[in-house]
């Protein structure tokens, strides 16, 4: 590594001159040592692994791709001005009012009651987050609401970031 970083100060006049570390084999090199750091990367995920029975994994993934599009869904509400239909939008979907969705399941399938007790906890902050930007996009001030998106993805993110399924 200290041998690529070194050569790769030299200028491409030096390189080429060199014989020996010509633009190929630099080229080379730099592609191999990504392709290293990415692999190193995914085998060293440091997030908690959140091992849920299937039918509530497949329940969890189905419920975040839902989401997701339910939340790109509201931000593109929000930026054609219609600020009040985002609100409406994430409390129905995201909110609150979008908790439970998963009760009449047997127990196996719910992911709440499947997961970490701090990864529940993150996602109900999640619902209340969202159930917070729609009381501010109820007023239909629309700088307000776009100063509240980033509240609205921060438990997703959070989430996200320390826990995985697989």
């Amino acid at each position: 590594m200290i041998f690529v970083t070194r050569r790769a100060r030299l200028s491409a006049q030096d390189r080429n001159s060199s014989g020996i570390w010509s633009s190929f084999m630099f080229r080379k090199t730099v592609v191999l040592m990504a392709l290293l750091a990415g692999s190193a990367m995914a085998a060293d995920d440091m997030r908690q692994l959140a091992k849920l029975p299937p039918q509530a994994e497949a329940n969890l993934r189905e419920e975040m791709r839902t989401s997701l599009l339910q939340l790109n869904e509201v931000i593109g509400l929000v930026v054609a001005g219609k600020v009040k239909e985002a609100g409406e939008l994430a409390e129905k979907e995201l909110g609150l009012s979008a908790m439970g969705k998963n009760r009449a399941l047997p127990i196996e399938a719910r992911p709440g009651a499947n997961m970490p007790t701090a990864m529940h906890l993150i996602g109900m902050d999640g619902h209340k987050e969202a159930s917070a930007f729609a009381a501010i996009a109820a007023t239909g001030d629309r700088e307000k609401t776009l100063a509240a998106l980033p509240k609205l993805t921060t438990p997703c993110i959070a989430c996200h970031y320390s826990y995985r399924i697989r």
